[in-house]
């Protein structure tokens, strides 16, 4: 079972260097090295931003209830 869905994966790989023109090996570089682990790096920081305002916003609104 595993290796069919690994066999299934392969294909989809293939199938998307095929159509995008750049093969089976440079498709998997550019998905599982420059775009994943962009994308993790994104929401991380997307995420550490949010963490900030939502920090602001619960100090301000903390503040305005001790007044």
């Amino acid at each position: 079972m595993i290796e069919q869905f690994f066999l299934w994966c392969v294909g989809v790989l293939e199938v998307i260097g095929e159509v995008i023109g750049m093969g089976y090996e440079l498709a998997n570089i550019v998905i599982f090295v420059i775009l994943q682990p962009g994308l993790i790096l994104l929401f991380f920081i997307l995420w550490r931003k949010q963490k900030n305002i939502n920090n602001k916003f619960k100090r301000i609104s903390l503040q305005n209830l001790d007044t």
